[in-house]
């Protein structure tokens, strides 16, 4: 009966305020239950208090960002979807994410021919003398770039620097005297509190959307293991061409910068937090790229893996190593395969991206010491960490290229397919597999008995069919650790492990 009556009261004295209220409960802000007609001044004023502090963000950062408009190279109707090279250089989520934004401009009637500036972005001043922050897929690939500011001037604009592994840009224009943003500590953002998007979606410039900071850390968004994946989750709405603009805080100070959405009109935007953002953007400006030290191993979280809890039930927390490249800086260590490392110089790391965040930065060729668990016991291993090369992917290539030259000089041996003609001059059956053809008389395959004709079968216990497939298992083996054969010798089935001293 209390409540009716409350209900009764509240919608007597206050008609048409019922509106007002849900809207400040819907922001998280408790009311009392019964509200008197003496406190409706005080609670309107609360209102219009927080209404004027949305009106002052937008005020204060929007002339802080700029409308980033790209002629793409080889920009046309018909490279516009698949196959497209800017396109497939993107990770597959900021791909979908612009090739839907795409595919809706070119089905909306109202734009008739494309314009010559065909792609759209947003950014935001981060030095008065020009220097603008914004993503790089929303620069990459432009012939020419051309910014806006909010009143209403526009300059032609280079690109200063790229970074693929936090999709981040600075592209410069030749102003001064400009409005730069104030970056906030991104560490001390808090999931919950107000999160404010400003940009140019769909072509809209200016727009501010509003919400909170929905969560912290967010990893594995993006199906690239190389990319820097650190993002802050945000219900503020975004949308294609707020990419490259910011996310503030009620203070109007950068949260983060705005880079990718899981699907349109979800509630659900990812913003490259403020700490990384400003760190990447002073190398830019500084040096025109990111150099950043790595060390070249696979890792998994045990706090994201229940499977490996249940293997390494003495560490609580840590990052297990499933895999070392070899020839990368920890192959140069006494790291090893399953070691679980807990800190790095001192401060835990418990997440991939954790470990990241703290070797990106270190100083090239100066030793970093790692705390690592080793089937229970603590250890101290130092690792000299190198540049992180331009392909991961060319690196590998590059050093089983080197790997299966090396191996091949140190087994002296030649191999080749089993055609009728070798069957009948070794005297062999025609079966699957590769036959050794030439053998050194001092090398690693001679010393381990193996002779000319014989086959093989297996390495690393994969069956090969083919010197291409031999090839390339001996270019990922290193012979220090022994690589495994099974072959047929004189008509008898022979395994043997074949371990340089």
């Amino acid at each position: 009966m209390h409540d009716k009556r409350t209900k009764t009261h509240m919608m007597k004295i206050l008609p048409g305020k019922t509106l007002l209220y849900s809207s400040i409960a819907a922001l998280g802000l408790a009311l009392p239950a019964a509200l008197p007609a003496a406190k409706d001044s005080t609670v309107l004023e609360f209102a219009r208090q927080l209404n004027e502090a949305f009106v002052q963000v937008a005020e204060t950062v929007s002339p802080s960002v700029v409308v980033i408009r790209v002629k793409v190279k080889q920009f046309t109707q018909e490279n516009q979807g698949e196959g497209n090279p800017y396109l497939e250089s993107l990770p597959k989520v900021l791909r979908e994410q612009l090739e839907e934004y795409l595919r809706q401009q070119k089905e909306d009637p109202r734009r008739g021919n494309r314009p010559e500036f065909s792609g759209q972005g947003s950014g935001v001043i981060i030095r008065k003398n020009g220097y603008i922050l914004t993503n790089r897929h929303v620069v990459e690939n432009a012939a020419e770039v051309k910014v806006r500011l909010r009143d209403g001037r526009e300059y032609p604009a280079t690109i200063r620097g790229l970074d693929a592994q936090s999709d981040l840009a600075v592209i410069k224009i030749e102003a001064d005297d400009l409005s730069p943003a104030r970056f906030t500590d991104s560490s001390k953002v808090r999931v919950g509190e107000f999160a404010i998007a400003i940009g140019a979606p769909f072509d809209l410039d200016y727009s501010v959307t509003f919400g909170h900071v929905s969560a912290k850390g967010r990893s594995q968004i993006i199906p690239d293991a190389e990319m820097d994946q650190d993002f802050i989750q945000t219900d503020a709405n975004i949308n294609p061409g707020n990419s490259g603009g910011p996310l503030v805080n009620i203070d109007g100070e950068i949260m983060g910068i705005n880079t990718l959405i899981r699907g349109l009109r979800t509630g659900i935007g990812f913003a490259v937090p403020a700490n990384l953002a400003r760190e990447i953007s002073d190398k830019l400006i500084t040096d025109g790229k990111v150099v950043r030290a790595w060390l070249g191993i696979g890792m998994a979280s045990l706090r994201e893996d229940s499977n490996l809890r249940k293997q390494f039930k003495n560490v609580k927390e840590g990052l297990v190593v499933t895999g070392i490249l070899e020839y990368a800086p920890a192959s140069k260590s006494e790291l090893k395969y399953r070691d679980v490392i807990t800190a790095v110089a001192g401060r835990p790391v418990i997440l991939g991206q954790q470990l990241r965040n703290e070797i990106r930065g270190k100083p090239l060729g100066k030793p970093v010491i790692l705390t690592v668990n080793r089937a229970g016991k603590e250890l101290t291993i130092s690792i000299t960490p190198e540049a992180w090369p331009e392909s991961v992917e060319a690196f590998v290539a590059k050093n089983q290229s080197h790997q299966l030259e090396s191996n091949l000089k140190e087994l002296d041996f030649t191999v080749a397919p089993i055609t009728r003609k070798r069957a009948r001059d070794f005297k062999i059956e025609m079966t699957d597999g590769i036959v050794i053809t030439k053998i050194g008389k001092d090398g690693l395959a001679a010393r381990a008995g193996l002779q000319a004709g014989d086959i093989i079968k297996t390495a690393r216990k994969t069956r090969i069919t083919t010197v291409e497939e031999f090839n390339d298992i001996l270019g990922e083996s290193n012979l220090k650790r022994g690589l495994p054969l099974e072959f047929i010798s004189k008509g008898e089935k022979q395994s043997k492990i074949l371990k340089a001293d």
